[in-house]
């Protein structure tokens, strides 16, 4: 599908520190382009909530009448004015005005808007002087119903397109109680996220519906209707063979980490699991990502064994050279300093050095 979209593709991480720039340094508008349902509003509450902006959300695709954007006319001292929407904020406080999927607006609208991002005011009110306004869009182009932008009004902000990223995910995922399982499926099979029904919102809705089922294995049927109500067919295929099959062949990190035979109860095991007539490379980086995640935490602080246990873990001869290499660059880069002493082992730094 060739969709139009605007600006440089960006994760979640990657569009707050340029949020966090923009509104630090000007009141420039922000347009956040993306598919359906990777988490586009929510990242820009959270954003809000996280850097202290008080927060405003409209659907202007909701408004009917211009009346929704500008208020209503009335009469005072025998002169028509115009009354704010109570929605319009007030405060002098900092805030953010979230237009979300501003371009399934009516285009009448959208020529309303329009001017209030050229000058933060309409007829009737005006965004308080610490407000800024940042919207949202999907992409044109495509098959999304969308009212097209001319360059009138794309001119007037600045584009970013926002696009999903696994790890970024399951840091969202983690702290807000995402069943481990489910985590380790997106992992494993990342290229089922960004479907026409399956995306990450759809996903956790599915994720959230199963949470309470204590058993899988015996409730597979109604896991496939929970499944089929909300995502792709491809996506609960897969879903369903990962709670068959690939949900048992996975090691937690713990299990690698406090191991005290490593040789047999993690390396020999990995072995047997991951190679075979073709190597397991899926089951092998989600591994890799859940160890990251498990270790890069900056207030994990690692034992002896666990250290060793990491070293080990990156000199296993069937571990590819670029899930090496990464490994090691996401613990060297990691906010846990206590991770870069790894990297003084010699066998570990020459297998990274010889990899650059």
């Amino acid at each position: 599908m060739n969709y139009i979209q605007y600006g440089t593709n960006a994760n979640a991480t990657e569009i707050n520190h340029f949020l966090k720039h923009v509104l630090d340094n000007s009141r420039a508008p922000v347009c956040i382009w993306g598919n359906h349902g990777i988490g586009k509003t929510e990242m820009v509450e959270s954003f809000a909530k996280t850097n202290g902006f008080a927060f405003v959300y409209i659907a202007p695709a909701q408004f009917e009448e211009m009346g929704d954007l500008l208020g209503m006319p009335k009469i005072v001292d025998e002169k028509t004015v115009f009354a704010a929407p109570n929605w319009v904020p007030t405060s002098d406080e900092k805030g953010i005005l979230l237009i979300d999927d501003v371009n399934r607006a009516d285009d009448r609208i959208l020529r309303g808007i329009m001017q209030l991002l050229q000058n933060y005011e309409l007829v009737s009110w005006k965004l308080p002087e610490k407000w800024h306004i940042i919207l949202t869009a999907n992409p044109d182009g495509g098959d999304y119903s969308v009212t097209p932008m001319d360059d009138a009004m794309l001119t007037r902000m600045l584009h970013i397109t926002m696009v999903f990223e696994v790890k970024n995910w399951v840091n969202w995922a983690k702290e807000n109680g995402i069943h481990e399982d489910c985590i380790n499926f997106v992992l494993t099979h990342p290229e089922v996220v960004t479907g026409e029904r399956t995306t990450p919102r759809t996903l956790v809705q599915f994720f959230q519906n199963i949470q309470a089922i204590e058993d899988w294995d015996t409730n597979l049927g109604l896991i496939q209707m929970l499944g089929d109500a909300t995502l792709d067919a491809q996506t609960v295929a897969s879903f369903i063979a990962f709670v068959q099959n690939d949900r048992q062949l996975l090691l937690s990190a713990i299990e690698i980490l406090d191991s005290e035979d490593f040789e047999n109860e993690v390396e020999n095991r990995l072995y047997d699991l991951v190679v075979g007539d073709s190597l397991r490379i899926d089951i092998l980086a989600t591994i890799c990502t859940q160890l990251i995640q498990a270790v890069t935490n900056a207030h994990f602080q690692p034992t002896d064994l666990q250290l060793e246990n990491l070293k080990l873990f990156i000199k296993l001869d069937f571990l590819p050279d670029d899930l090496r290499l990464t490994f090691a660059q996401d613990l060297v880069g990691s906010e846990n300093k206590s991770l870069k002493a790894i990297l003084m082992d010699a066998e570990i730094g020459q297998l990274v050095l010889s990899r650059i």
